[in-house]
């Protein structure tokens, strides 16, 4: 505990003055007749106290944690550190329990002392056991008390009315489930950020127009005369900075909930990766990229096409699936899905192309002539989403490649849980908390080497209202 303490100070002390060489430059700069503090520089000041302060409040309740617990009576702990509870380590794991260790089937490896340490029912046992520790003159289950989370290298909160530490295990599925839930981000570029940062930085090929002298920026070879050379070029490199935003996710508990923990695992684990999948892709569909994820609505590098002259209102017509293909990158195509509201449907399933006396369909329904389980225009997936507009507004049909959208995620969970919230329910609240944020690589169309049409890895139809 002790080395756990002194980390948290110590990562206090260096949030603190981070802020305070951001106040730095701002005096000095403000002193040189500059702009005094900008907005950013003061989100940031107050990010990095709040940060702070969440340290502080850490250290202080795992101090006070570790003193309630030295001081009661030895009846309350169920286990000790170097004795298994009875029956656990001999217990059958449920093929379906999807919150067991990974490596489980080995747990005859594991030493006494580990095995002591491993939720035999999962995180719904889990969640009971937080449950009854809160709970006055409730026992502590002293695999609590092991510090499972520390090796994540992220910081838990323990409340001062008796929050634990969430197991890396738990920790780490609940974020990769809630993840999985989402239908855009596993179709995003995704990075992992490091210990000690707070985002990426990379470098990309600013490449905006493909005539001749701008392709990768400014690259350009040349025919040489004899005994004569050639103008030097070289590629123009810019910086993507994707800095980490917090992401939060609630859900209750009712103390009859907490009763039996399959049911407690299943409502509480499901509530929050559900709601943080569909938080995500709304955020990755139309975010504004304050404190938020980037959305490809808003992102500089979309593609509008106008609508066709006379086109009725609410309507999509094949022409506009001509011209939105016809907009997006020739490289995205193999990448590409067609993101829709599902009002659009009837008018995909009635959609042809004119030929002589017939036509050819542009919509194939799943299972249709193409084979596939899943729905298609021009051969690409039609995913149904719900953050696509209604049918007629911007955004109802979206022809995108994720491939050109950079996700950057840290870790797993942040976890913390209280009786005040919903006390006067007699509820208590769970809360997660990680950080993720996301933008589109590119920071414009791009315009063709022949042609002044532009293209990009996102198009989207004008409003039809």
């Amino acid at each position: 505990m002790v080395s756990e303490l002194s980390v948290l100070e110590t990562q206090r002390v260096a949030v603190l003055a981070e802020a305070d060489e951001v106040l730095r430059i701002a005096q000095e700069r403000a002193e040189g007749g500059g702009e005094p503090i900008t907005d950013a520089e003061e989100q940031k000041v107050t990010a990095l106290q709040e940060r702070a302060g969440r340290l502080k409040r850490q250290s202080a309740a795992m101090s006070s944690l570790r003193e309630e617990i030295r001081n009661a009576p030895a009846s309350i702990i169920r286990a000790g550190d170097d004795e298994a509870p009875a029956g656990l380590a001999s217990s059958a794991p449920r093929a379906e329990n999807p919150w067991l260790p990974k490596d489980w089937a080995s747990k005859d490896a594991y030493s006494e002392r580990d095995r002591s340490r491993l939720w035999d029912k999962g995180f719904g046992e889990f969640m009971q056991a937080v449950w009854n520790a809160g709970k006055p003159g409730g026992s502590i289950d002293q695999r609590l008390l092991a510090p499972q989370a520390a090796a994540s290298g992220m910081n838990t909160t323990v409340p001062s009315d008796g929050g634990f530490l969430v197991g890396t295990d738990f920790s780490t599925r609940l974020l990769d489930r809630a993840v999985e839930a989402s239908q855009l981000a596993p179709l995003c570029d995704t990075y992992e950020v490091s210990d000690g940062n707070d985002g990426v930085v990379m470098p990309y090929v600013d490449e905006t127009s493909r005539a001749t002298g701008s392709r990768w920026g400014g690259v350009q070879v040349y025919r040489a005369a004899e005994a004569a050379t050639v103008t030097a070029s070289r590629p123009k490199i810019g910086e993507l900075e994707i800095r980490l935003a917090d992401m939060m996710g609630i859900a209750y508990a009712t103390e009859r909930t907490m009763r039996d923990a399959p049911v407690a695992a299943r409502i509480l684990s499901n509530a929050f990766e559900s709601e943080f999948g569909w938080k995500l892709d709304n955020e990755i569909f139309r975010g504004n990229g304050n404190g938020e994820c980037a959305g490809v609505l808003n992102a500089d590098c979309l593609v509008t096409i106008s609508k066709e002259s006379g086109q009725s209102a609410a309507t999509i017509v094949p022409q506009n699936i001509v011209k939105m293909r016809s907009r997006l990158l020739a490289r995205s195509r193999k990448n590409s899905v067609w993101l829709a509201n599902q009002d659009i449907e009837p008018q995909l399933h009635l959609m042809f192309l004119t030929v002589g006396a017939g036509g050819v369909p542009v919509y194939m329904p799943a299972g249709g002539l193409s084979g596939l389980p899943y729905d298609t225009l021009y051969g690409r997936p039609v995913i149904p989403v719900e953050q696509a507009s209604t049918l007629g507004t911007v955004g109802d049909l979206v022809l995108a490649d994720f491939s050109h959208y950079i996700l950057a995620k840290k870790g797993g969970l942040q976890a913390d849980e209280s009786i005040h919230v919903r006390f006067l329910y007699n509820e208590r609240t769970f809360r997660w908390l990680t950080s993720i944020n996301g933008r589109p690589r590119d920071r414009s169309a791009l315009t063709p080497a022949n042609g002044s049409n532009t293209q990009s890895a996102f198009v989207t139809l004008e409003s039809r209202s």
